[in-house]
């Protein structure tokens, strides 16, 4: 038996990592690792108080876990020294297999400061853990929906060029990592987790238009038009960074990349975006 921790437990992406575990197996310990443990309400699983921000908390937060899922955080700017002080931690702690949530954008962290803290954080990991894995994860197809959602009194998604995305589903996302987790012959490998398919802007607007029954536009702008609309929505600064980050990546190419990785991992194939959008009420 082994006891799995996964970071993150309280968010999205943790909590369906953890119910996948226990569908799983039966056999292994899951602690559930959070900055809010009392919103971990699952049974059979043990909740832990732990922040990236509190080195000290770390510590007790990864003891006695073989395995260990890191999942980082959305402040963008400072997630390397975050990820850094969690691998430290677990290192620390015994911890023999840490497992790294990442982006596909990694593997070209020169194009862009959004992704360069994932490369550096994926280079600390591979310097320090005794074994390691890395998932790098493409655009959230979740994310996309609620972009689209956004856009519906305007009818217009933007980008700054006609870019593909290979879009993936948090659901999907989680399934794969638990199966990392939970299997074996995993130690130094890096996967990419991506959807079926890389679409470009016209394709997911045609998607998302039929699902919603409304149509959409796909308009390509400059990164200044973009900053303005972003400004002039009144949205904060780390925010418009973060949305003109991922536009540089989308545009860059850093999500046009399709593997099998996730059926590899999970046991079925990536859900495509019209999966998903079966499944929302717009």
């Amino acid at each position: 038996m082994m006891k799995i921790g996964v970071s993150g437990a309280s968010g999205k992406l943790g909590g369906a990592v953890v119910n996948y575990l226990l569908e799983m197996s039966n056999e292994n310990s899951i602690v559930a690792i959070s900055r809010a443990p009392e919103k971990i309400k699952i049974e059979g699983v043990q909740a832990r108080f732990g922040d990236y921000n509190q080195p000290s908390s770390l510590s007790e937060a990864y003891r006695g876990l073989d395995r260990l899922l890191l999942i980082p955080s959305l402040d963008v700017g400072h997630r390397l020294e975050q990820n850094a002080r969690a691998i430290d931690a677990a290192v620390a702690a015994g911890v023999s297999h840490i497992v790294l949530m990442s982006s596909v954008g990694a593997r070209n962290a020169e194009k862009s400061n959004m992704v360069a803290e994932h490369f550096a954080s994926e280079q600390y990991l591979m310097k320090n853990a005794k074994k390691w894995t890395i998932l790098r994860m493409s655009y959230y197809t979740e994310t996309l929906i609620e972009d689209a959602q956004m856009a519906l009194s305007s009818g217009v998604l933007t980008g700054f060029t006609e870019n593909k995305v290979s879009f993936v589903s948090r659901d999907d996302l989680a399934a794969a990592a638990a199966g990392i987790l939970s299997g074996e012959g995993h130690n130094g490998a890096i996967y990419a987790g991506t959807g079926p398919k890389a679409l470009t802007g016209a394709e997911r607007v045609e998607i998302l238009s039929k699902a919603i029954g409304s149509p959409l536009s796909y308009v390509t702008v400059s990164v200044s038009e973009l900053q303005e609309q972003l400004q002039n929505a009144n949205l904060p600064e780390p925010v418009i960074s973060a949305i003109v980050g991922t536009q540089k990546n989308f545009s860059n190419g850093d999500f046009d990349i399709v593997t099998g990785d996730i059926e590899k991992l999970s046991g079925r194939p990536p859900k495509s975006l019209e999966s998903v959008l079966s499944n929302v009420t717009f």
